[in-house]
């Protein structure tokens, strides 16, 4: 298999909106390999204990156990799709994805995880759990909402035209474990959700699904959700560290920051742009060095859930916050570099995109 490493350049998410339930997610192309293997290298030891071999889960993958064992490895959502549709095909029953869920503690998910496990608040647990879960290998769109008493976890299916009925019974109980599993790592065991809801229709099971969540079950809903109690939200992880949280939400900055400048024509233009970034060349100029027109370059960009402005954002940000923290060089300079006018548009993009002024963010 190909392996693709990081660069370790330093790069950023642009902005810090919380993408609301229903928003479609910047999804992936499903062949892009760039997610570690740890959900595969799951679901493998987890059926072990049904007596399907890794070859067979593997088949049609392109992977190997050697590969899904290697820590530099990346791999694609469509190669985890093959492997969990091979389990599937195999006969192993739907809730069998309530087991690899309960193996998906926030360990197995590196950086992102770490970072989840020592936020100041539940509530920043939500945040974070959301706004990151592109680090997550993620079949599924992550959201939440407070609604009167209720701390509400969202999940819609993103890439459901690439499964059969059988893989979505599998995958969404496997979701819901996930979180489920989730939300006892930060809180311990009693953390149990108050009710499931399932935009699916009861395949016959319903009794085995509420004693694998703890909670009742309801089938044939609008959407998918797991539901807390609303004072889950200030509520303390077990392991909060708000320093701690800083310094690897920086990280995974860098992380989904790496993740863009592979992705598509999205990532195309993330690197043309990072080429000469003081000169702000228009669209049409990017779409001609890309072989199109701007009409099209436009619309690619929004079907991938992309906007031209918010990339030249992106990669300004990604730079200023480069120069800021590793360099003493001065804001008029930077705001030359990066293709601002001047060094109090400058100013005023640091503190919209960290929250901090230009001294607090070089002080670190």
């Amino acid at each position: 298999m190909a392996r693709t490493r990081g660069s370790g350049a330093r790069t950023g998410l642009a902005g810090g909106e919380i993408p609301p339930a229903g928003r479609p997610l910047r999804r992936p192309l499903p062949n892009q390999r760039i997610f570690a293997p740890y959900k595969i290298a799951t679901l493998i030891d987890a059926m072990a204990q049904h007596g399907l071999r890794d070859a067979d889960v593997l088949a049609g993958t392109g992977l190997s156990l050697g590969d899904v064992r290697d820590p530099h490895a990346l791999t694609s959502i469509r190669q985890y799709l093959t492997a969990c549709e091979n389990v599937v095909r195999a006969g192993v029953d739907p809730g069998v994805g309530y087991e690899v869920g309960a193996r998906l503690h926030l360990s197995a998910y590196g950086m992102y995880g770490y970072a989840l496990m020592c936020s100041p608040t539940m509530r920043d647990f939500f945040d974070f759990a959301v706004r990151y879960h592109p680090l997550a290998t993620p079949i599924q769109q992550l959201g939440w909402r407070r609604d009167g008493d209720l701390a509400i976890w969202t999940f819609t299916e993103v890439y459901a035209d690439l499964m059969s009925d059988d893989l979505r019974n599998f995958l969404l109980r496997q979701q819901m474990m996930m979180t489920s599993t989730h939300m006892r790592d930060v809180l311990g065991q009693d953390a149990r959700p108050i009710r499931a809801s399932f935009g699916l229709a009861d395949i016959g099971r319903s009794e085995a699904d509420e004693t694998a969540l703890g909670c009742p079950c309801r089938f044939g809903q609008s959407a998918h959700e797991l539901h807390y109690s609303a004072s889950t939200l200030d509520q303390a992880p077990e392991l909060a560290n708000r320093l701690t949280r800083a310094m690897l939400e920086d990280t995974c900055d860098r992380l989904v920051g790496q993740a863009k400048m592979t992705t598509g024509v999205a990532g195309d233009v993330y690197q043309l742009l990072m080429l000469a970034p003081n000169r702000s060349p228009s669209m049409q100029a990017i779409a001609q060095r890309l072989g199109m027109t701007e009409r099209t370059l436009r619309r690619r960009l929004d079907e991938a859930g992309h906007s031209y402005a918010n990339i030249v954002d992106d990669v300004r940000r990604t730079l200023t916050l480069e120069y800021v923290t590793t360099t003493r060089i001065s804001a008029d300079d930077i705001a030359w570099k990066v293709g601002f006018s001047d060094s109090s548009n400058l100013r005023r993009a640091v503190k919209r995109w960290t929250g901090r002024t230009f001294a607090e963010v070089r002080r670190g």
